[in-house]
């Protein structure tokens, strides 16, 4: 299928780290225009719309925040897994955003901190708050989310339906793999296979890394590749891989 170009420009800074979302050191953000472009990309190859998301490497929910609220029309729910405790202390706190009332109550929060300390920074992230609030109203709503402890090679529950599978994988020193990593020494290839074989064969794959290509079996033809900065991406049916890397 050729793909048609189908992001558009807008100003995402609401959405940035640290402003309504949360963040903390050792849990890395996600660029929100690339985020766009790679739902936007795999919605191309599905023929359901709004979407079922899951990221099982979910980190501080960042990425599945950031895509339902960003892209509110095509999301449907999100289900966010990782085996970090840490980290989806972090993601409850973030995904609580797409609740009915979840917005409203950080924009509360981040006023009267406001108030209290007197900080404009503080005030303008409690706009923001009210902006995104607004903005998830005229475009569906409250979104359904789960959140689960667990390890993306035992998973031991998968959503109900899965459209798109959206993950940044473990990198560097700011993240790292853990768990039952069937091969330290290809893990990317090891998640493929494992998320070809847990989710639906119609499912889109969208696996990133911080590297200059993801590496795949020759046999494995992916349906895209997406290269931004320091970020390589690539898209693949989940059917075709089950096969390949049977």
């Amino acid at each position: 299928m050729p793909y048609r170009h189908v992001t558009y420009r807008t100003d995402n800074s609401d959405l940035a780290p640290g402003v309504v979302l949360r963040s903390a050191p050792g849990h890395p953000g996600f660029p929100v225009r690339l985020a766009s472009e790679l739902l936007l990309r795999a919605r191309e190859y599905l023929g359901s719309d709004p979407l079922h998301l899951w990221d099982p490497c979910c980190g501080s929910g960042y990425l599945l925040t950031v895509l339902a609220l960003a892209q509110r029309r095509h999301v449907a729910s999100v289900f966010a897994s990782d085996i970090d405790r840490d980290a989806l202390g972090l993601a409850t706190q973030n995904l609580a955003l797409l609740a009915d009332d979840g917005l409203e109550q950080r924009a509360r929060a981040l006023q009267h901190d406001a108030d209290r300390l007197g900080k404009p920074s503080l005030m303008e992230r409690a706009r923001a708050a009210h902006r995104l609030a607004a903005l998830r109203a005229a475009t569906g709503g409250a979104v359904p989310y789960a959140l689960r402890p667990q390890d993306v090679f035992a998973p031991e529950t998968t959503p109900a339906a899965v459209d798109v599978v959206c993950t940044d994988v473990p990198y560097g020193t700011l993240t790292d793999w853990s768990g039952a990593v069937p091969n330290p020494q290809a893990p990317i290839r090891g998640l493929v296979r494992q998320l070809a074989h847990t989710v639906p064969p119609h499912a889109v794959l969208v696996v990133v890394a911080r590297t200059r290509k993801i590496v795949l079996p020759p046999a494995l033809q992916p349906l895209q590749r997406v290269r931004l900065g320091a970020r390589a991406a690539v898209l693949v049916r989940a059917g075709d891989a089950a096969e390949t890397l049977d």
